[in-house]
């Protein structure tokens, strides 16, 4: 099961269950975590409210809303406890984002006790990321999986935010296990390359079960 968390500022757009194999969409939905089953080969997609954090400014020295981001953080936890109350095993399950929800992803997979399948960190950044240790975090998700992905051309999250959350991460989880890919000419976006790539980050870590 993969939760995508969707970016605040996108507009909202309707969002219905995706019957096509091998496709993996994105709608942008104002302050909502889609849910992507896959079912028989199908990715069945619903969506559950989740708070947002506000966004004082993209620079490496900006004001951060810390309340904002655990109190959101908090939310996607209550969700993922959910689905493994819905008999999903929480190590089944991928946690992803574009910008800022990719920005939630990273900081929720990094400080939940929830072991976690791994994570899809889409042209974003990591918030308080001062907070982190400087060594590797403690934890259940010290070996989780992060695919990280990024424009070169990104002009609202600058490529550079992404590299050096890229060399954050692998101080903080198994390194081997992070994977930063970039996409020639790709803005504050999406590619058919980047999708194919999350698609085969799904199928590696998600195998079906019988």
């Amino acid at each position: 099961m993969a939760l995508l968390l969707h970016q605040a500022w996108m507009g909202r757009s309707l969002c219905r269950n995706q019957k096509r194999p091998h496709q993996i969409h994105l709608p942008a939905c104002t302050g909502y975590a889609c849910n992507i089953k896959y079912e028989h080969g199908h990715a069945i997609m619903d969506f559950a409210l989740f708070s947002r954090f506000d966004i004082i400014g993209l620079s490496p020295d900006s004001l951060e809303d810390e309340t904002g981001i655990k109190q959101a953080a908090e939310n996607v936890k209550a969700l993922i406890d959910q689905e493994v109350k819905n008999g999903i095993p929480s190590n089944r399950i991928i946690l992803g984002g574009f910008s800022q929800g990719g920005a939630l992803s990273l900081y929720t997979a990094l400080t939940t006790q929830q072991k976690l399948a791994g994570v899809t960190a889409l042209s974003c950044w990591l918030p308080l990321r001062a907070s982190f240790p400087q060594g590797p975090i403690g934890g259940v998700n010290r070996d989780i999986s992060i695919l990280q992905c990024h424009g070169d051309l990104d002009p609202l999250v600058p490529l550079m935010f992404g590299s050096l959350t890229a060399e954050k991460l692998k101080t903080l989880v198994n390194p081997a296990n992070v994977t930063f890919r970039t996409y020639a000419g790709m803005m504050h976006s999406s590619c058919q390359q980047e999708m194919m790539d999350i698609k085969q980050f799904i199928d590696k870590l998600l195998p079906p079960v019988d």
